[in-house]
């Protein structure tokens, strides 16, 4: 094994993602497991994850516990941080990524049951899985969460509000859990800027593509571009990192 992968090394951890079937969250799952991590693979679509990981381990011969799970409903997920344990006896990482941001025409079109869904998704469900889960961390003596934010949440518009509200709170969560959950589990923020996923299909790419023009790179990421970032936080590469923001957004100004 070489020095990188000794640095990067995630043997026999468990790894568990959540949006963790399609997106960012699919190249977070299967860097995990080459990186030697079994894994929880969870989403609204038990389907989808199930596919992923009979991929993650046929490709990679970890294990893969695939969960059907919507985040954003409170009394789910001590069934999801139960499943895990069930199977593993353990969480070392948390990756909280599912999120979602919905289009609308105007403000006044936002519905209080879009703006509640928008956040329950992207802020309650995450608060909720990090302190279940953190405490057994703690009880551990070690781990890493790593909550997955938008460049929205600092640079908000006007077709984003509900999202960058609920992302700028996930920011704080962050902050916050950082402090309760030290010294031993690490709580950090991977914000990420625009990446060609499946949410990009719903973009105005003309507009996409001039708006990047005035970012650093000048261009839309791919999504294997975040997993460098993403493993950096989840192994002991980033051992002295915790409260911690890394962009990967291309330099947005």
């Amino acid at each position: 094994m070489g020095y990188a992968d000794e640095l990067f090394d995630l043997t026999d951890r468990v790894v568990l993602v959540t949006g963790g079937s399609r997106g960012l969250g699919r190249e977070m799952v299967l860097a995990a497991a080459r990186c030697g991590a079994d894994v929880v693979i969870a989403s609204r679509n038990y389907e989808t994850c199930a596919t992923l990981a009979k991929e993650v381990e046929e490709t990679t011969g970890r294990a893969a516990l695939p969960y059907g799970v919507h985040v954003g409903r409170w009394d789910q997920i001590p069934g999801l941080v139960d499943a895990a344990y069930d199977r593993f006896g353990k969480v070392d990482v948390l990756i909280n990524n599912a999120g979602m941001s919905p289009t609308y025409d105007t403000l006044t079109d936002v519905s209080e049951k879009l703006f509640d869904s928008v956040l329950n998704l992207n802020l309650k469900g995450p608060f909720r899985l990090s302190a279940l889960v953190g405490e057994r961390m703690v009880a551990a003596g070690r781990g890493s969460i790593i909550n997955v934010s938008s460049t929205g949440s600092i640079r908000s518009s006007e077709w984003i509000i509900p999202y960058a509200a609920a992302k700028a709170g996930l920011n704080s969560l962050t902050d916050g859990f950082a402090q309760t959950l030290g010294p031993t589990v690490r709580v950090n923020t991977l914000m990420s800027g625009p990446f060609f996923t499946d949410v990009s299909k719903h973009w105005d790419l003309d507009a996409v593509a001039e708006s990047s023009k005035a970012h650093a790179l000048q261009r839309t990421a791919q999504p294997p571009e975040i997993v460098g970032a993403a493993l950096y936080l989840a192994s002991d590469a980033s051992s002295y990192t915790t409260g911690a923001t890394l962009r990967v957004d291309g330099g947005i100004p």
